[in-house]
């Protein structure tokens, strides 16, 4: 049942998240949603794009070639972060492992939240904010969310700080029912 939802702000840093992107729309800094391209990736990028997008235009998605830049952040996923003026980038399915290059987007003032699933290195980037709750100190009840479910609860936590009692969130549901399937976790 919905009602069984776990309350999003169970996640470490979900606070932290929801802060960034509200201090973003505040500042109409641009937001870069990055996800890997497989559905797990692509599907949560569109839940958050297209939530996003119904209250606020300076946006913006990349989704790496799978050829050209392989799995996760991409060096070239960063630049075109850089290129646009994205002070905001938000990682979705990927991230957990890419240290470097999100210490990369840092040094071009670009702050990074990170929405993954798979486990953590030894070292945690040097992210903004990391949701992911098989971080060994992440308190949220349930370990194996996918991708495009960590970005449904960032849109669930997003949608009950600027519009509580809403549940329009809830009409993305459905892609979160294929990536859970595509991905199978």
């Amino acid at each position: 049942l919905i009602t069984d939802l776990h309350d999003p702000y169970l996640m470490k840093d979900m606070d932290k998240a929801i802060a960034r992107i509200e201090q973003a729309i505040e500042r109409n800094e641009k937001i870069l949603v990055y996800g890997d391209y497989d559905v797990d990736g692509t599907t949560a990028v569109a839940l958050i794009y297209s939530f996003l997008k119904t209250f606020y235009q300076n946006l913006d998605y990349y989704l790496p070639d799978r050829y050209k830049e392989g799995y996760g952040l991409s060096e070239a996923g960063v630049q075109y972060a850089i290129q646009e003026k994205a002070h905001l980038l938000i990682c979705i399915d990927c991230g957990i492992k890419s240290n470097d290059l999100i210490a990369f987007a840092n040094n071009h003032t670009i702050d990074t939240i990170i929405c993954d699933h798979h486990l953590p290195g030894e070292a945690l980037p040097p992210a903004h904010a990391i949701l992911n709750p098989k971080q060994s100190d992440c308190p949220y009840p349930f370990k194996e969310l996918c991708g495009c479910g960590i970005g449904f609860k960032l849109v669930q936590a997003l949608q009950s700080k600027l519009n509580p009692g809403s549940d329009i969130h809830f009409q993305y549901l459905d892609w979160v029912a294929v990536a859970i399937a595509a991905d199978i976790v």
